[in-house]
């Protein structure tokens, strides 16, 4: 029963048969290998557009090199509050952009349009920098998701402000297969610049990529790339993971399969006495409030989950991910456990 992580679990078949395949011989370093150039344009169709692909090893990377790419000087890139890059990412786009993170507020992980107004709003010109870059996690940190028309508010808000818009897609899979969009809707016609396009949490071994939607449009950021330690001597192996994960729209069956026991995670959790749901989850992640004393119960009998927050009122929230590896055996003894 281990819902600790999308990241705790391994990788699929496809994912690891592709890398067998391709670890013999010799090949060109750094992106230069027939690989590469075979699997990029797969990107493409998937999105119904041509689009350039850089590929890095962590989703941290992704999204600051991303960052990078929009970066203006004392700049400011809008956020929400629980935003990995915010959060999570040892303030690495801070770091290596020089540019300020503002948190607007969101609701169940998801911004608010009329907050990102007033965010931008609240800017002094005479004291603040430029607004360079707005950044949406989608699925969300909260298990949500936001649906084209969301993405595409936002992102015209920012662009009236002179912003680049980029989507944090660790989960990017699990957000198509929840609304049932189509990549290129929930992305460049919803007016999104760039994206990182995540595959580790969803069945590869570490595998991330940026995707630009307009391609020559960054034309330094295969140098910002590299200057971040993410100029792969061996691109080749992430190739090869991106080569199993896409195969035959795997990627989503394996999104879709994580999604459908989050579902019955929280069907079960919405019929129990000792758990409660403060907002819907489409994704793979479930966020039921419970007793400390349960949090001791259920771990005792081995499940893994995090503690997300402890309430004032002494309960506490825990947080429940799914993943390709997620049986229903482990989603109703848990649910058993639980009550």
């Amino acid at each position: 029963m281990n819902f600790a992580s999308d990241n705790w679990s391994g990788a699929t078949e496809a994912v690891t048969g592709a890398i067998a395949r391709h670890s013999g011989g010799y090949a060109p370093a750094y992106g230069e290998d027939p690989l590469t150039r075979s699997v990029t344009p797969r990107f493409s169709d998937i999105f119904e557009h041509e689009v350039e692909v850089f590929f890095v090893a962590t989703g941290t990377a992704a999204n600051t090199i991303s960052m990078t790419a929009l970066a203006r000087p004392t700049g400011f890139v809008f956020c929400t509050p629980q935003a990995h890059v915010l959060t999570d990412e040892y303030n690495a786009t801070e770091y290596l952009t020089g540019m300020k993170m503002v948190a607007v507020r969101s609701e169940a992980g998801r911004m608010l349009p009329d907050a990102l107004d007033a965010a931008l709003a609240a800017l002094n010109p005479a004291q603040a920098g430029p607004p360079a870059a707005l950044t949406l996690t989608n699925a969300t940190e909260f298990g949500t998701v936001y649906d084209p028309a969301q993405v595409a508010r936002l992102a015209a808000i920012a662009k009236a402000a002179g912003m680049g818009v980029h989507i944090d897609g660790a989960r990017f899979a699990n957000a198509v297969a929840a609304t049932g969009a189509t990549p290129a809707d929930l992305t460049w016609r919803a007016g999104v610049d760039l994206m990182s396009f995540g595959g580790t949490k969803n069945g590869c071994w570490v595998a991330e990529a940026i995707v630009v939607f307009e391609p020559g449009r960054y034309p330094y950021l295969a140098n910002i790339r590299h200057r971040a330690g993410h100029g792969l001597s061996k691109q080749r192996f992430i190739a090869a993971q991106y080569e199993g994960y896409l195969a035959d729209g795997g990627w989503l069956r394996t999104a879709g399969h994580a999604n459908a026991m989050a579902a019955r995670l929280a069907e079960g959790i919405a019929r129990s006495n000792a758990a409660r749901l403060d907002w819907p989850c489409a994704a793979n992640e479930v966020f039921p409030v419970v007793s400390p004393e349960k949090v001791a119960e259920l771990r005792a009998a081995g499940a893994a989950f995090h503690e997300w927050e402890r309430l004032e009122d002494g309960q506490v929230r825990i947080r429940l991910v799914t993943s390709f590896m997620t049986s229903a055996d482990d989603v109703d003894r848990f649910l058993a456990i639980l009550g």
